[in-house]
């Protein structure tokens, strides 16, 4: 399908201009200004023919939100999703479709979503479970469904065109596994990964039954990266064109990500999913944490480091559990300081990838 976009990147240091066969881009960039009193923060840059110029045929096209219902402004995604039971199966109904959703205050983003929230709900279960998972497409293009690190029947692990067929606009496809490892997983889309993900397409799935210890709170953060513009928003892709300029934990830009609450003694288990295409160094503010388990898999007790910052790649999790050790607040962002930002603009003291446990 044709789309033609057209973004303007504001500001002062450099124009370049570029003329081709298929049509000229003009840019402006601006750099440095973090500035609460910045006039103009948005980015804005040129998108031809539905690809970016010299983008490799990727397909930036924005998501068509003509249609697409609007998530309430302080909807959340990655809420538990109930399962039925069903002849000793437990059943989950997926559907993906377009939507436009809230990631700040007056941000409304065109997404793909698994019913109708960023990232897509919790899926939980236990080792020895047998699921069934109905997803439903009720998006314009075709798409899969990857469960991320599970050991399960080839034909379910959901690489479309390759274990499956698409699974086509209108259609359903049911998969069907046991549930054999425990640990931090996800679910992503598998066909037009770049686009779909991106636009929000996965969630976390958590599985139960493996070595734990007692925490006060077990906390999922998915990170995510947004590209918008004066005229919407187009997939964060590693492109110049492409390149994310808003950050979320959990579908939700700071000051609007989920705090989390803690007594002085008590514990926090947070499972870092790198659900983007870029790289985070999450950090967290008073003491260091353990690192517990990495991909899935457990670590031995006297293999696991005590650190304070931990590197997020895409498709990676993260186990770590942090103690409080003194009463306050307490800040967890990404130690790539541009993405603690919103659209460059500092917002209540950070912004992006940043969060805040609360210590009393």
């Amino acid at each position: 399908m044709q789309r033609t976009r057209r973004f303007w990147v504001l500001g002062s240091a450099a124009l370049i201009v570029a003329a081709g066969a298929a049509g000229t881009i003009v840019a402006t960039i601006r750099g440095g200004d973090h500035s609460p009193e910045r006039a103009d923060t948005s980015m804005n840059r040129t998108v031809m023919n539905g690809t970016a110029a010299g983008m490799g045929g990727h397909d930036m096209g924005p998501v068509d939100t003509s249609g697409a219902i609007a998530a309430s402004a302080d909807a959340r995604g990655g809420r538990p999703l109930k399962a039925d039971r069903i002849a000793g199966e437990k059943i989950y109904r997926l559907t993906a479709s377009e939507i436009r959703w809230t990631i700040a205050r007056g941000v409304e983003v065109g997404a793909l979503a698994y019913n109708a929230q960023v990232p897509g709900p919790l899926l939980r279960a236990r080792v020895g479970d047998r699921l069934r998972v109905v997803v439903k497409n009720d998006m314009p293009e075709p798409t899969s469904v990857h469960w991320h690190g599970l050991v399960l029947p080839n034909g379910m692990d959901g690489a479309g065109g390759v274990t499956q067929k698409n699974i086509m606009p209108g259609e359903a496809f049911t998969y069907r596994f046991r549930v054999r490892q425990a640990g931090t997983f996800f679910y992503h889309s598998h066909t037009l990964g770049d686009r779909q993900v991106a636009l929000g397409l996965s969630g976390a799935l958590i599985v139960d039954g493996g070595p734990s210890e007692p925490v006060a709170a077990d906390v999922p953060m998915m990170l995510g990266e947004w590209t918008i513009g004066t005229s919407g928003n187009v997939p964060a892709m590693e492109f110049a064109d492409g390149l994310p300029n808003w950050f979320t934990i959990n579908g939700k830009s700071w000051p609007e990500t989920e705090r989390i609450r803690l007594e002085v003694g008590q514990s926090v288990r947070i499972r870092f999913i790198g659900s983007g295409q870029f790289i985070h160094p999450m950090h967290i503010h008073g003491g260091s944490f353990r690192i517990v388990a990495t991909d899935g898999n457990p670590v031995p007790t006297g293999a696991q480091l005590s650190k304070d910052t931990v590197l997020v790649g895409p498709g990676e999790r993260y186990d770590v559990i942090w103690t409080a050790r003194e009463r306050g607040t307490w800040l967890i962002h990404c130690h790539i300081l541009h993405h603690t930002t919103n659209d460059g603009r500092e917002v209540d003291g950070g912004g992006g990838l940043t969060t805040a446990i609360d210590v009393a």
